[in-house]
């Protein structure tokens, strides 16, 4: 590991501090959320996985849908849920996908090894379940935040395990994503994430070789601390073959932090937005 200071960690990546006010905008999601739900109707709480918070909410267009956006939301492992950020589908439901949005149990309850283990088993739901409940393939895994590390461990899988002989997922999205948990070791947050550097490390997609070439589209608030912009190059460096096609670099977003990066998934014409959509494979003629 590098030669952090606890002082220098605690800078990089306590986002609430960076951001004094992000209690407006987790207020601003969850009302967002709210509406979102009252307009989709999604089914609520569908179950794939044995622990307690192992589910989804399926949001799927009235039309047949041409493909399913997965989506797992930021926390750092330890707060949040899938309520909170509801407002994510309603672009994707507008274009004519279905959208699982993610819950998983939390840090200190498990250890981040068995969040992840649990969105593999609601990656391998969604294939497996999915088309009978209008949640189809291509599959795209977008997430922000902690969110980013898991999809960045999902295109890292053996997906035999879970019973699936073939990568399962198109593409991948990393927003703000944490993809070395080594630091994170010298943090406060790890009184709940209890990480050593071996387990810092054994969670840490820049540490794993992909298991597909599927695009991954890397991307962060330009306002965001310099580690997280580290973090998002240190992402796109690691697995040259799964850049998407013309990226040269992570995409950092103006005038957005940690927090409003996020609701450049509210813009149906954001180049978040667009690039996420960008990476369902075109229909077969």
């Amino acid at each position: 590991m590098r030669a952090y200071t606890a002082e220098f960690v605690e800078r990089g990546y306590n986002n609430r501090a960076a951001v004094p006010e992000h209690p407006q905008h987790f207020a601003d999601w969850a009302a967002r959320s709210r509406a979102t739900i009252a307009a989709l109707a999604p089914r609520r709480d569908v179950r794939f996985g044995p622990n307690p918070k192992e589910t989804l909410d399926l949001f799927v267009p009235a039309t047949p849908a041409r493909g399913t956006l997965a989506f797992f939301h930021g926390g750092y492992w330890r707060a949040l849920d899938k309520a909170d950020h509801a407002f994510v589908a309603e672009p994707f439901v507008a274009a004519g996908y279905a959208v699982a949005v993610v819950n998983y149990d939390l840090c200190p309850a498990v250890t981040i090894a068995t969040i992840v283990d649990e969105c593999r088993r609601a990656i391998a739901w969604l294939v497996k379940e999915g088309p009978a409940h209008g949640a189809p393939a291509p599959l795209v895994a977008s997430g922000h935040s902690a969110g980013g590390q898991i999809v960045a461990m999902l295109l890292a899988t053996d997906w035999r395990p879970y019973g699936l002989d073939a990568p399962p997922i198109a593409g991948g999205v990393s927003l703000s994503g944490v993809h070395d948990l080594e630091p994170l070791v010298l943090s406060t947050m790890n009184a709940d994430l209890k990480l050593d550097e071996r387990e810092a490390r054994a969670v840490s997609p820049v540490h794993h070789a992909p298991t597909t070439r599927a695009p991954l589209f890397v991307a962060a608030g330009a306002d965001e601390t310099s580690e997280f912009l580290r973090q998002a190059t240190l992402m796109f460096d690691a697995w040259p073959d799964n850049r998407p096609p013309g990226m040269t670099a992570p995409r950092f977003y103006p005038g957005r932090n940690h927090f409003t990066v996020l609701l450049e998934y509210a813009d149906p014409a954001s180049d978040l937005t667009r690039a996420t959509l960008g990476l369902f494979p075109a229909p077969r003629a």
